[in-house]
């Protein structure tokens, strides 16, 4: 029955987002600061990019561990801006050049896969190439890995022991089992603790799966000297409507009912003080892809179906369901007769005011699992 409610759920999540994407063409424009001169992008300041510094991003390809092989290169993201003492220093938005140079496939006895990958320069989007050194490595340390490898076996061990028993209690009967002395329930334990133990030597390890979407963190390994970007040159452009004010509170990242982080919740405080009546249900998200997103299902509501007249103010949340969380995007208003976007307001822009805390909050829900619990594993061996 769950099958059958995720895979229905799934098919409207996609066909939602399908239709709204065909529906609406609402090009977006960003601030393209190849353009500008070096006094209106940087303060003329500069800053260290320190060695063990660590940069939030995400591939453009997807790395697994069963088909990358070793020199294989890639395209990374900056997914967040990296702030020095005196401001950023290397804006969300920056590609980085990496190469894969050593992997490993998943192995008997609970070996889990692993990808090491080295990046050499940065191009910023204001189309200078830094060489930088950085890493990551998706390999544990062999003392953490062998501990976890050993209280997974212990688990196997210790949860086929309990199936062992309940099944001898439930062959032989409670009157057996005082009879003998508890002897029957201690033999079926037994060898249910044997096959647990079986099965934890012959499992194998995870498969290691880097996809767009997933944040990476990469560590510096030298110092790099860096400029540091004015505020404004990194502002992404908006489309404004007299008399129309959106405001967005706060964002927060959130996952779906299927445990995936690819939900974004906005707070809204929208005045209406122009000749336009909005509806919810001509607002969307559009990110820098020309890609577009209706408010979600699986979130708050409650603003997908108001009507703000003109001459009303109103506070809210909405919740789009995308695809990369870590993309740049723009909440858009329609006008209900031509069609055509009335706003454009940057969700990156207002990102820049959010509290840390939120912020801290939301690097915690992107952050990618490596593994899976150990009573998935046995269930689905089971």
């Amino acid at each position: 029955m769950k099958k059958i409610l995720a895979l229905v759920l799934s098919f409207i999540f996609c066909f939602q987002t399908l239709v709204f994407a065909e529906i609406f063409d609402a090009s977006v424009e960003y601030t393209d600061i190849r353009n500008k001169t070096q006094d209106e992008i940087f303060t003329g300041k500069t800053e260290t990019l320190e060695k063990k510094d660590v940069i939030n991003m995400t591939v453009s390809q997807v790395l697994d561990g069963s088909f990358t092989v070793e020199g294989d290169e890639f395209f990374a993201e900056v997914t967040s801006d990296v702030y020095g003492d005196k401001g950023v220093i290397v804006p969300k938005g920056t590609i980085a050049h990496g190469a894969v140079i050593q992997k490993a496939e998943a192995r008997r006895l609970g070996r889990n896969a692993w990808i090491e990958m080295d990046f050499d320069y940065l191009i910023t989007p204001d189309g200078r190439e830094i060489p930088i050194e950085g890493h990551v490595s998706t390999r544990l340390n062999p003392i953490t890995e062998t501990a976890q490898i050993a209280v997974q076996d212990l688990g196997y061990t210790v949860a086929g022991g309990a199936v062992g028993g309940l099944f001898a209690l439930n062959l032989f009967g409670l009157e057996a089992a005082i009879a003998s002395h508890g002897y029957t329930i201690a033999a079926g334990a037994a060898a249910g603790g044997a096959w647990g133990l079986g099965m934890a030597l012959i499992r194998k390890g995870h498969d290691v799966l880097i996809a767009p979407g997933d944040e990476i963190k990469v560590k510096i390994k030298s110092d790099v000297e860096l400029p540091v970007y004015r505020e404004e040159a990194l502002l992404q452009h908006e489309l404004f409507y007299p008399g129309l004010e959106i405001r967005i509170t706060n964002i927060k990242h959130e996952k779906d009912p299927f445990d995936v982080a690819n939900t974004i919740t906005l707070n809204l405080t929208i005045s209406n003080r122009s000749d336009k009546i909005l509806s919810g249900l001509d607002m969307a998200l559009i990110n820098d892809y020309n890609v577009t997103y209706r408010p979600s299902i699986f979130g708050d509501t409650k603003l997908m179906f108001k009507r703000i007249k003109p001459g009303e103010t109103v506070i809210g949340s909405v919740s789009f369901a995308v695809d990369n969380i870590n993309r740049t995007f723009w909440l858009v208003f329609f006008d209900t007769k031509t069609r055509l976007p009335l706003t454009k307001i940057s969700v990156d822009n207002a990102y820049k005011n959010v509290s840390a805390r939120t912020k801290k909050k939301n690097d915690k829900v992107r952050k990618k699992k490596n593994y899976k619990k150990q009573e998935e594993d046995l269930l689905e061996m089971m």
